[in-house]
């Protein structure tokens, strides 16, 4: 069995998405703890503005070829799974992360915000973390 386009550019985009958020986890989101309310109105108007450009066509690419694969796989149980976790992704992400992004706005800096954003964020960096393994399984273990 040959790995088809579609499931190499969703490996792509899940690995993609893993390096970011472990990245965000680990250097960024604890980092706004650490600025006072001038440079944290600045750094954070700068980081949503900019990483929408990176997070936006992955988390498209990764929805879309998610369902993709799952229509494909005619309902496979591992790629519905694989499509569930991806859409928790997106609701967690509008209903739960950019409102408190945007809060964090309103209120210019809030230590307690950002730690919450810190601590709370561990939930898709698990998740996205277990997309990548789902889908490396699919792929390279099962062949």
């Amino acid at each position: 069995m040959e790995l088809t386009l579609w499931e190499l550019l969703k490996l792509c985009t899940d690995v993609g998405l893993v390096v970011l958020i472990w990245m965000v986890q680990l250097v960024i989101y604890p980092s706004f703890c650490h600025f006072g309310k001038e440079g944290f109105d600045r750094w954070h108007h700068i980081y949503m503005k900019n990483i929408t450009f990176i997070v936006l066509p992955l988390m498209l690419g990764q929805l879309i070829l998610s369902g993709y694969l799952l229509y494909d796989s005619k309902f496979g149980f591992l790629h519905i799974v694989d499509f569930l976790l991806v859409g928790s992704m997106w609701l967690s992400t509008a209903l739960f992360y950019k409102p408190l992004h945007e809060k964090l706005v309103a209120q210019k800096f809030d230590v307690p915000l950002c730690q919450k954003l810190d601590r709370t964020n561990w939930w898709r960096t698990i998740v996205w973390s277990l997309i990548a393994m789902l889908t490396f399984y699919n792929l390279v273990i099962q062949f």
